[in-house]
């Protein structure tokens, strides 16, 4: 249980959890791939466009998968951002690849789109491109550079669901993409994931590796008389409770959305002037991206300012976090030949960046309670 009056992060609900759980639990199959698993399957495929959308049991198998699907071998290389979560790189590693660290941005700090063509080998087997707090990378720009060289383009998209990059949802765009569900994310269903699949010809093969390398899907479809093992595989299927669980806020997108989209709103106009004042950066949105409103940070002038702040919202019992420590400089990094200095924007950033109380859930007065702490933060 929480201590602060107002912590980082609260789960939400939208409204029909409860009885979407009680209804699967009527229904007498609470194993994966049961009613409301395919409910999601069909609402995230007919509402994204996608060829094929597969619940997993969280993004890191989902990533998992999308090695399997690209076909890494040990000693392939995965070009990845440094600023991260670990199960990017991780899903990778377990594969015997190698990590090929990449700056970020400046100002979105997604993967710098203009250091990636040269930090290609003939070992490159896949692009990983991590769309931070669901804005997008430049992806024409992405895509260019891995269609020049026939490289596939994973996006990790765990924060930005129902974001758009001109005017396409991200999750589209590369060969792969993948989704989170956990607690933080706007769409929860505690822990969870999903796998977009947009190269038809990978679709079966994913199946299979859903279901522990069985061609089971193919027999639930009638399509074979019986199943057995045929590829490598493993349990990527969560429960149908939590498929149903996470229904119910999938069906209420546009309401958590929207809410997002004010909570995000009022942090950027009501702290755009004390951030001027005090050299602090607000997250940056380019024109021809659409947000889903996954988070708000403020980029301080140093490390020095940002733990002050920290300690200025505690004391008010408001807790705000920082976020990715870079990868390339952590004890594994350094193992794959991270150095300090190879990715200094990502250095920079990560030491800086400061996310404040975001959740569905959060209250106008507790949100006023955040922005007068954080304005009378230095006088």
């Amino acid at each position: 249980m929480s201590t602060y009056r107002i912590p980082f992060n609260k789960p939400s609900f939208a409204g029909s959890e409860a009885r979407y759980i009680a209804e699967a639990i009527e229904r007498g199959h609470i194993s994966g791939d049961g009613h409301f698993t395919k409910a999601c399957h069909a609402l995230l495929e007919k509402s994204l466009g996608v060829p094929r959308a597969l619940l997993t049991t969280n993004c890191t198998h989902a990533l998992e998968m999308s090695g399997f699907l690209v076909g890494l071998e040990p000693g392939d290389e995965v070009i990845v951002p440094s600023f991260a979560f670990v199960t990017t790189v991780l899903a990778f590693v377990l594969r015997g690849a190698k990590p090929v660290f990449c700056d970020v941005r400046p100002d979105t700090l997604n993967l710098d789109e203009a250091q990636i063509e040269r930090l290609i080998t003939p070992k490159t087997k896949a692009i990983v491109a991590l769309h931070y707090a669901g804005v997008a990378c430049e992806m024409d720009a992405i895509l260019a550079v891995a269609a020049r060289h026939g490289i596939p383009v994973i996006e990790d998209n765990a924060h930005g669901l129902y974001g758009k990059y001109k005017d396409r949802f991200l999750g589209t765009l590369g060969v792969l993409a993948t989704q989170s569900f956990h607690e933080t994310k706007n769409f929860t269903c505690g822990e969870g994931g999903a796998l977009l699949i947009n190269d038809r010809g990978l679709i079966e093969r994913a199946e299979i590796l859903r279901e522990k390398g069985t061609n089971r899907s193919r027999f639930m479809r009638g399509l074979v008389h019986k199943y057995t093992w045929v590829d490598v595989g493993s349990s990527y299927l969560p429960s149908d409770l939590l498929a149903a669980f996470l229904l119910a806020q999938l069906e209420a997108r546009d309401t958590i959305q929207g809410r997002r989209g004010e909570l995000w709103h009022r942090y950027a106009n009501e702290l755009g002037a004390w951030a001027g004042e005090r050299g602090v950066s607000l997250p940056h949105v380019p024109a021809h991206c659409e947000q889903p409103y996954h988070m708000f940070y403020l980029l301080l002038r140093d490390g020095a300012q940002r733990e002050s702040l920290i300690a200025h919202l505690e004391a008010r019992g408001i807790l705000a976090v920082f976020h990715y420590l870079p990868l390339h400089i952590s004890e594994m990094g350094r193992k794959f030949g991270g150095r300090a200095g190879d990715c200094p924007v990502t250095e920079d950033v990560s030491g800086r960046l400061l996310r404040l109380p975001f959740f569905n859930r959060l209250t106008d007065d507790e949100q006023t309670e955040v922005i007068d702490a954080v304005r009378t933060f230095g006088r």
